[in-house]
């Protein structure tokens, strides 16, 4: 595949890979680019205006070095911008979780992520949409969301994905909230649960398989809850997704939607894609087929 000639990198200036941003600008700059334009920001919420930049600039590539939070900030604007869709975005998995990454088959390995983003395959990938934001790899509710938003940056700095074990075992025991949700119009579960997930992808926080069969360009949602309550519950519901499929376990329900309409009994925390959101009592999740055009290995079975 011929070197895309304009390049526009956004990279969070706190997240480490390997040789770093030097390494990074010289590996890009030696596929024989003819204009790179550079943008550190310090937060990934600082994000949206530099791509919006690239998009305007009307860049061949856009490539985000970063964690989740800076690539589900960038693919938001890439859906939402006009002509935004059209950039092919090149993901560098320099952050703790690199979820979105690891489902797409991108390695931490700074010299194959940017072989990737120069010479990979551009493969269109559907997003889910929530609260007017985007998201690649999932939307959680209750024990998720509590979870996420106790695993601050410093945390996660610190202890990489241990931070979200260390938070996730002092909210085990919080209490279940009746949930209302309808799949596609359909009522199907009213009852209380301790976590709602929505994903595009199988792979969540902390490397578990909670959607056996998930695709990011099925076109379709794929939607869980969870009622295990309690340290032990909460162990056999995980020890099942470790060794077999997640909608075997007694306390995992799942089903796949194209909308997911949830309503709650009281406020709880959300959060997209490992960013932690506020409170709300209820919401809305609808998928974007092939919403955005990413970068994956040329030969990637778990973007096909």
């Amino acid at each position: 595949m011929r070197t895309p000639r304009t390049i526009a990198v956004v990279a969070h200036q706190h997240k480490k890979l390997d040789g770093g941003l030097d390494e990074l600008r010289r590996r890009i700059t030696d596929g024989g680019v003819d204009k790179l334009t550079w943008a550190e920001v310090p937060k990934s919420r600082k994000a949206p205006k530099e791509v919006r930049k690239a998009v305007a600039a009307g860049v061949d590539l856009l490539v985000v070095w970063g964690g989740d939070g800076m690539v589900q900030r960038s693919l938001d604007v890439l859906a939402q911008e006009k002509g935004g869709s059209k950039i092919p975005v090149a993901i560098i998995p320099a952050g703790t979780g690199n979820l979105l990454a690891t489902n797409l088959g991108i390695p931490t390995d700074l010299e194959k992520a940017v072989d990737i983003a120069l010479h990979g395959r551009r493969h269109r990938i559907d997003l889910g949409k929530l609260g007017g934001e985007h998201f690649g790899v999932m939307a959680g509710i209750g024990f998720d969301g509590a979870m996420i938003h106790d695993a601050d940056r410093k945390m996660k700095d610190r202890l990489g994905k241990l931070a979200y074990v260390w938070t996730g075992l002092r909210h085990v025991n919080g209490e279940a909230a009746t949930a209302r949700i309808l799949v596609d119009g359909v009522k199907w579960f009213d009852d209380e649960a301790s976590c709602v997930l929505i994903g595009n992808v199988g792979t969540i926080t902390g490397g578990i398989s909670a959607f056996d069969d998930a695709k990011p360009d099925d076109g379709w949602l794929d939607v869980g809850v969870a009622t295990a309550q309690g340290a032990m519950q909460w162990a056999r519901a995980l020890g099942t997704m470790a060794v077999g499929r997640s909608d075997r376990s007694p306390f995992v329900r799942t089903t796949r939607a194209r909308r997911i309409d949830v309503k709650l009994e009281s406020k709880m925390e959300y959060e997209l894609d490992g960013g932690a959101r506020t409170k709300t009592k209820s919401f809305t999740a609808s998928v974007r087929p092939g919403a955005v055009k990413v970068c994956v290995p040329r030969e990637s079975p778990k973007a096909a």
